[in-house]
């Protein structure tokens, strides 16, 4: 980003602690600046730009008000990553698949929508679901509202589901996923059955022409299933 005529730095990555090699010492990591505009930030990152605070808040640099952020728990290469989507840059498919669920959460934190949703479906078409993995992908979509994840995790947990019996707790999955499975199982039962599934049935729309759906009236599509479908409903 342009330096000089940025009004906020963000400082990544300072004040890790990393074990140095053969000595019980620690040592703190420097952060990485990324120079930045409210303006853009406002419009494309409006979390982000919430903690910058006002045009005078932050320590200012006395010649030109300079705002410096420190940011943590996000790694440097993927802030990076975000702060060029919201300038207008695209990401590489290879980049995506290999920070998925890094930039999901930094895109979750920081309000940038298009790019959690982007991650999250290549998320989704990366991973091999298992017997062992469907619980903590089934918790991590119901923490940040990925609601394709949810909806593809039950799809397998439906069509898996004598193998997943009693292999599996759902003790600790919030009570939304009952209504989930029982949409998964009435496509399913449509399917079997020979019928054709009625697309305009709202209750059991998948995820993906929801947000269609929901994009073309502009409306916001980053949320869970449920609430989706109730903010269509109020805009039909």
């Amino acid at each position: 980003m342009d330096e000089s005529s940025a009004d906020v730095v963000f400082e990544v990555g300072g004040g890790q602690q990393q074990a140095v090699e053969n000595d019980h010492k620690k040592a703190k990591t420097s952060s990485i600046s990324f120079y930045a505009h409210r303006l853009i930030l406002q419009k494309c990152a409006p979390a982000l730009a919430e903690i910058c605070g006002s045009d005078s808040g932050g320590r200012g640099d006395n010649n030109n008000n300079m705002t410096s952020v420190p940011i943590t728990n996000i790694k440097p290469n993927v802030f990076r990553s975000l702060l060029h989507y919201v300038y207008g840059g695209k990401l590489s498919d290879a980049e995506l698949e290999e920070n998925a669920k890094d930039l999901i959460d930094a895109a979750d934190k920081f309000g940038v929508v298009n790019l959690k949703l982007e991650a999250e479906v290549c998320y989704v078409e990366s991973i091999t679901l298992a017997i062992d993995n469907i619980l903590d992908n089934l918790l991590y979509a119901d923490s940040k509202n990925c609601a394709l994840l949810k909806e593809t995790v039950v799809d397998f947990v439906v069509e898996n589901k004598e193998d997943v019996l009693g292999k599996v707790s759902f003790d600790n999955v919030s009570g939304s996923v009952v209504t989930d499975v029982l949409t998964a199982m009435t496509r399913g039962e449509e399917k079997g059955d020979g019928g054709v599934m009625n697309t305009n049935n709202i209750k059991t729309m998948r995820v993906g022409t929801l947000r269609t759906k929901l994009r073309e009236k502009g409306l916001d599509v980053d949320g869970t299933r449920e609430a989706m479908i109730a903010l269509l409903s109020e805009h039909s």
